[in-house]
């Protein structure tokens, strides 16, 4: 008996390997050069539950107010009654050599049925303990895009 099995496996496989090779291979066309995505070196620090990212960032600006950074983002949450939304600056082993440091737009979910829309929000905040010496630009992170802003008298990077 166990023979008998060990032979229709073993058949098996030849019938099943057979039948790959003539499975017909179209080219693949070339891809576009697309510029690798930088990997982060940054992780994203826990949230608070019920606070999840936002939708996407539409428009982001730094301003430096009286010594603290004033993060502003508009941006758009999934559906209405997202509240509370915070940035949530990500952890670093190191600091980041090209000195641009990344946030997590998050805000908390609303409770129970909200309007099932996507929802412009407009978020402000400060950072008061961001590296003074090393920043020269925030990526702001959410669900959907990213976008770079840089300080004032900065130069400008690109976003996805």
């Amino acid at each position: 008996m166990r023979v008998l099995t060990l032979a229709a496996g073993l058949a098996a496989c030849v019938a099943l390997a057979g039948c790959e090779g003539s499975k017909s291979v179209a080219a693949a066309p070339e891809p576009e050069a697309v510029a690798p995505k930088k990997k982060s070196l940054a992780r994203p620090r826990p949230l608070y539950a019920g606070q999840e990212q936002i939708l996407s960032v539409e428009k982001a600006e730094l301003e430096i107010d009286r010594g603290a950074l004033v993060l502003k983002v508009e941006g758009k949450a999934p559906t209405g009654g997202y509240k509370d939304a915070v940035f949530v600056p990500r952890i670093y082993a190191a600091a980041p050599k090209d000195g641009i440091y990344e946030v997590d737009v998050v805000a908390t979910k609303p409770d129970g049925a909200a309007t099932q829309a996507v929802t412009a929000m407009e978020i402000e905040k400060s950072w008061d303990g961001y590296p003074k010496d090393r920043l020269k630009g925030v990526k702001f992170i959410t669900k959907t895009n990213e976008v770079v802003a840089m300080l004032p008298g900065t130069a400008a990077a690109g976003g996805s």
